[in-house]
């Protein structure tokens, strides 16, 4: 007979998996193998290739998610930016910095209950390209709000790992590369793959959909939680909200745009 303790333990492991509805399956098994139909960048580094994704726009839903230039989506690199740089599994990050890019409005959004995003607990994603000249190359930025009516700390609908998980779009990269997450994220999509602010997950298989307009804001949600899954748990009433615009219908191979 199973133990109490054991099979609190089982519960708690089969409600941090969130089952992948079929309108959302579908869009990712439709859109994973073509080419971007409507492609609001310039390519930029998935930090494997040079110029090999690109923010393509959902027309239907108006959501917007980075794509590979060939087969896939992103991949799933560690941020370990804000309040837990340089603890844990973030011990090892070679470029971790002290605040992320909207460490204000977390301050605002929580009553003051944080200070900023701590990877270890909040789920996030690193949306937007600076591509500074330092950073990057100078070029052509990438700015979700700007570009695509996306909000900053909005909620983002994760594919990974055969898996649906929430998070928010937390930060900014300064250059070219994408495909960042906060490690909390990460590690609920791949669990088994011991991953660390120096070792992401590489294959190009992780849908980021980030969806428009104020109500896809995450302000009333719980960012005091203790836990990872305290946290992801209360972003699913706006999440489920949002993954419920998405049609299902198949995409249509298209020669990819260039971006001006």
């Amino acid at each position: 007979m199973r133990s109490t303790a054991s099979l609190a333990i089982l519960l708690a492991g089969v409600a941090a998996c969130r089952e992948v509805p079929s309108n959302l399956k579908s869009f990712y098994e439709s859109h994973k193998d073509v080419d971007c139909a409507n492609p609001i960048s310039i390519e930029y580094s998935s930090g494997q290739g040079d110029a090999d994704t690109v923010y393509c726009k959902d027309d239907a839903s108006g959501a917007v998610f980075l794509k590979d230039t060939s087969n896939g989506y992103a991949d799933a690199d560690i941020d370990c930016d804000g309040a837990g740089m340089g603890t844990g599994d973030c011990g090892d990050d070679p470029s971790g910095q002290s605040m992320t890019a909207f460490k204000d409005l977390v301050q605002e959004y929580s009553g003051g209950a944080i200070d900023d995003l701590n990877t270890h607990i909040h789920n996030f994603v690193v949306l937007g390209n600076d591509n500074s000249a330092d950073e990057g190359d100078g070029g052509a930025s990438f700015d979700p709000t700007n570009d695509a009516d996306i909000q900053p700390l909005s909620v983002v609908a994760v594919v990974c790992g055969e898996k649906l998980v929430y998070g928010v779009w937390g930060d900014v990269n300064g250059g070219k590369v994408t495909g960042e997450t906060s490690l909390s994220l990460a590690k609920q999509c791949f669990p088994d793959e011991g991953l660390s602010g120096n070792a992401g997950h590489g294959d190009h298989d992780v849908l980021y959909l980030a969806f428009p307009g104020e109500e896809a804001i995450a302000k009333d949600v719980n960012w005091g939680a203790s836990s990872a899954k305290e946290f992801e748990a209360s972003l699913a009433t706006i999440g489920d909200a949002l993954v419920k615009k998405v049609a299902a219908g198949q995409a249509k191979s298209r020669v990819m745009r260039a971006v001006l």
